[in-house]
């Protein structure tokens, strides 16, 4: 029974410094994401994009107010008889108007959706194609890690890579 015991803990002292040595030749790294994504230039394109469609929009919507406004104030001036015979006109350009508005909010918010998704998937390749080529084992988010040493971040590589990738 002695004689079991001793050969079992050989074995498994013998499987830890196995997959001691093994783990030793991994390598790891991590990324910062969220400066990654902010300092990648399709980021900065796709942000200019939708900030100038932003402004349009904003610049469309508030001449579309104005313009309700106007008439509202028109309809207030009138007499009882022909402000009742208006508000139906009233109450259907509100309704066009915050149609218009819903519609056009939905419309950027998943246009920025989509480009981030793009943003990202293109950020996910970068890592995958720069951890293969450099022999990463795994590549961590800083966001989940509780220490990490700065000698282990891969971020400058992985933004020089998409921004030299996203020039061609």
């Amino acid at each position: 029974m002695r004689k079991t015991a001793v050969v079992l803990s050989g074995l498994i002292i013998g499987l830890v410094l196995f997959l001691g040595s093994a783990q030793a030749e991994d390598k790891f790294g991590y990324i910062d994401l969220s400066r990654t994504f902010s300092e990648y230039g399709k980021t900065k394109g796709y942000d200019k994009t939708l900030s100038d469609k932003e402004k349009a929009y904003t610049e469309d919507r508030d001449k579309k107010v104005a313009d309700l406004k106007a008439f509202q104030d028109k309809v207030s001036l009138l007499n009882d008889k022909e402000r009742e015979a208006k508000g139906a006109e009233l109450q259907a350009k509100v309704k066009e108007f915050q149609e218009y508005d819903r519609a056009k909010q939905e419309t950027l918010r998943k246009e920025q959706d989509e480009r981030m998704k793009e943003i990202l998937k293109d950020i996910e390749e970068a890592v995958k194609k720069y951890s293969e080529k450099e022999g990463y084992t795994l590549v961590f988010n800083d966001r989940v890690l509780v220490y990490q040493t700065k000698s282990m971040e891969i971020t400058d590589q992985i933004i020089a890579a998409l921004n030299a990738a996203s020039k061609k």
